[in-house]
């Protein structure tokens, strides 16, 4: 191993005129390569092009209730959308309501209503004073930016092997009220690809919240997101309703999915989970807000995910299947970006990572004070990365060291020519902060 902070000065320096000289043919070359978002690729959403086939034209599109999905109506989401995401996230129908493409929306007017109106007849958040969200880091930008959004003191909370520190947790949750709610990402967590451990679930399903109107947001996103589906390598995820049932906590939740990064990413069908008293007090509120999802897309949803799983009541059958499928696109761009690290990075003791098992990040850990510096290096040679600094409430880390990949919608050639770079980068912005 030739560890950089151990080379003699001299060593240092002609190592940084050979990457500089490297890193300037990169820039000679133009590239144009993106790897800021976790966007499915073009192949990715080919292969659900037989939803807009899924419905006959010479038919109603009407649900098994008889109901035309093109009228008003239907509140929550028809029946069989509601059953299938209810299969999904493992709770009953009852405790669903099936929305429109993006969970995301579903989670901000979730924190908006608590804002307005309270949560099953709570104080509305905004009549509180200053109040508290705990953010587990690193983790989700779009999640922090929600509660940021609506003036919530975001506090990180960091990170282990097994999910967020529940020690922490349990101290701001059980002793400060102004503490209302988690973000969580609990199955091969983003970025890192975590998946919570039984003993973690069950400690969330067991808090004691110093304030009533406390809920878990449980964005269960990647619960079918497998690399390597029905093998040794894929991780399971205790159900949290049925933890929390045990642990006599039976409001404590809410639980987000989506199909944005199984079927189309702009018009997919999400879900929206909680136990029968905060679904009733969120379908109040609601029938104010709107007249309906669209349960057109809904319907044709459910049809084409049945038809993949083998007929009626088949749909999630029709979900894994299909999401095996894309399993051999996605894992191979993942084991390229381990492979290019691990060429790159791993003898000189200055990157870690974790190569996840699932869903649609890795987590690249640099040399501290040199991730936006090693982001920056990459925009100018052409690879546009995440942000530096996003993985942490208000986009800062204060340690200046996780950059966030996304693999997904490069090519395998795109991948390696940007992990290329990237490796570069973390070199000469290591080199960099050492010489300094």
């Amino acid at each position: 191993m030739v560890v950089l902070k151990e080379m003699a000065k001299s060593d240092l320096q002609a190592m940084q005129a050979e990457l500089q000289s490297l890193y300037d043919d990169f820039q000679k070359r133009g590239l144009k390569l993106n790897m800021a978002r976790g966007k499915p690729s073009p192949e990715q959403l080919d292969m659900a092009m037989g939803l807009l086939t899924a419905l006959p034209e010479d038919e109603r599109p009407l649900d098994d209730s008889g109901e035309d999905t093109r009228n008003y109506g239907l509140l929550l989401g028809i029946n069989e959308a509601r059953e299938l995401m209810a299969e999904y996230l493992g709770v009953p129908a009852a405790n669903v309501i099936a929305g429109g493409a993006s969970s995301l929306n579903l989670m901000y007017d979730t924190v908006a209503r608590a804002m307005s109106f309270g949560v099953l007849g709570s104080t509305p958040f905004s009549q509180q004073g200053k109040l508290r969200f705990l953010c587990p880091v690193p983790g989700y930008d779009r999640h922090f930016a929600i509660t940021e959004a609506f003036g919530f003191e975001n506090i990180a909370i960091p990170m282990t092997d097994e999910g967020p520190d529940m020690d922490l947790v349990e101290k701001y949750v059980n002793e400060d009220p102004t503490v209302k709610g988690i973000w969580c990402v609990p199955k091969y967590s983003n970025p890192q690809g975590v998946t919570y451990s039984d003993a973690v679930v069950r400690r969330f399903a067991a808090l004691k919240p110093a304030a009533d109107d406390f809920r878990i947001y449980w964005d269960n996103a990647y619960e079918v997101h497998d690399h390597y589906p029905n093998t040794a390598n894929t991780d399971q995820l205790l159900n949290l309703k049925t933890a929390c049932d045990e642990a006599s906590n039976p409001d404590i939740w809410y639980m987000f999915a989506s199909t944005a990064k199984i079927s189309f990413a702009g018009a997919g069908i999400s879900a929206l989970a909680s136990s029968e008293a905060n679904i009733a007090d969120i379908e109040r509120r609601i029938s104010i807000q709107t007249i309906g999802p669209d349960k057109v897309n809904q319907l044709r949803h459910v049809r084409w995910f049945e038809s993949l799983g083998g007929g009626k009541g088949k749909g999630l059958q029709g979900i894994k299947l299909h999401m095996q499928r894309l399993s051999e696109l996605i894992a191979p761009k993942f084991e390229k970006v381990d492979a290019e690290l691990s060429r790159g990075l791993a003898d000189l003791d200055i990157a870690s990572w974790r190569k996840p098992r699932g869903g649609y990040f890795i987590s690249l850990d640099v040399v501290p004070g040199t991730a936006k510096r090693t982001v920056l290096l990459c925009q100018n040679a052409g690879v546009t990365l995440t942000e530096a600094g996003a993985t942490w409430p208000g986009g800062y880390d204060p340690a200046d060291s996780n950059i966030r990949i996304a693999p997904t919608y490069p090519s395998l050639e795109e991948l390696a020519l940007a992990c290329e770079l990237l490796c570069l980068c973390v070199k000469l912005a290591a080199i960099e902060k050492l010489l300094s």
